[in-house]
């Protein structure tokens, strides 16, 4: 089993492909490849245009800050104005993105059609992160003061011991498991669990 932590205070912002915003990666895999199966990152949008367009994957989108966007994809209106809901839609279809009240902070899935299947949720309260056969688990604080409980990870760690010990992450902080479940994550509000899986 691996178990890595991804502090929010480690992430570097960089402008996104087309140079329209900027964005912090939680993580990819593979790491480092530009032939992604799939990635999460943090987006910070400040103003109306286009999204970069990525040929062959698909795209979760959920709103972690702000009022919420008009997402016009390939033409069509799709209004994701409820805070922290899951959208997907297609990142080879051209999109554009208009603020509905000012700036937001996108969580964003993005994962390779044909080989890797992702399923983005909200959770409140306590859950057992579960890594599917093969895939992995991500999960994504939107608080301070949740507790990953039952790891024995350290900050940087790629090893878990389950000794019982606990981790706490706060705003932003993430934790990734592959192989098996990195323990019960208590959260002070709520986080975003994404399961990556092959198709």
């Amino acid at each position: 089993m691996s178990v890595r932590v991804l502090r929010a205070a480690d992430r570097t912002p960089v402008p996104w492909k087309n140079g329209g915003g900027l964005t912090r990666e939680v993580a990819a895999a593979p790491d480092g490849a530009d032939g992604f199966d799939w990635r999460v990152s943090l987006a910070d949008v400040t103003a109306d245009g286009p999204f970069s367009v990525f040929p062959g994957i698909d795209r979760t989108l959920t709103v972690v800050e702000g009022p919420g966007m008009d997402l016009v994809v390939g033409g069509e209106h799709h209004i994701v104005d409820e805070p922290l809901w899951p959208h997907d839609f297609p990142g080879d279809r051209p999109t554009d993105g208009f603020l509905l009240g000012g700036p937001v902070v996108n969580l964003n899935v993005m994962y390779r059609r044909g080989r890797t299947r992702a399923e983005t949720a909200v959770v409140c309260g306590t859950v057992r992160l579960m890594a599917p056969p093969g895939g992995a688990v991500l999960a994504l604080s939107l608080d301070d003061g949740a507790v990953l409980d039952g790891t024995g990870t350290r900050t940087g760690a790629t090893d878990a011991r389950p000794d019982g010990t606990e981790l706490r992450l706060d705003r932003y902080d993430a934790v990734l498991a592959e192989g098996a479940s990195p323990g019960v994550l208590r959260t002070m509000g709520q986080a975003v669990v994404v399961t990556f899986s092959d198709v």
